[in-house]
């Protein structure tokens, strides 16, 4: 398990936009699930929306990224690398994320070649799919 601290040895996000909490379970370079714990005091939610807070979806799709390049960046050969997105396919939202709920990211690594790949990345609340999507990245 990597907590708070371990993860930003590994990626350069910080707060506010560090948007995992931890990771219960990694495989370097091909699997990771990640916790984000989602609050009322997420700067988001000033605006999205007032009266009724909603996790924006690019912003589910952010923290699988962020996951993802956890578990890309854990491999020995991509430390102090970054990575980047390349694109997002089949996205999906399946339901609504609000604070008091404790977002589980999955993501599997299905295709690596040299700086580029292709990850497979599900959010989920509870055993409920959240939103899912297939990602694409580069590591520069």
């Amino acid at each position: 398990m990597l907590n708070v601290d371990d993860i930003q040895k590994i990626i350069p996000h910080r707060p506010p936009f560090l948007l995992v909490d931890r990771i219960d379970e990694l495989e370097p370079g091909i699997y990771g699930l990640g916790v984000k714990n989602v609050t009322m005091n997420e700067p988001y939610f000033a605006g999205h929306f007032p009266g009724k807070a909603v996790m924006p979806g690019v912003i589910i799709l952010e923290a699988l990224a962020q996951t993802g390049a956890i578990v890309m960046l854990s491999l020995k050969k991509n430390e102090g690398k970054i990575v980047y997105f390349g694109g997002m396919d089949k996205v999906k939202f399946r339901r609504q994320v609000v604070p008091g709920d404790v977002l589980k990211l999955e993501v599997k690594i299905i295709k690596d070649k040299g700086n580029f790949g292709v990850g497979s990345a599900v959010a989920y609340v509870e055993d409920e799919v959240a939103a899912e999507a297939i990602l694409t990245f580069a590591i520069m």
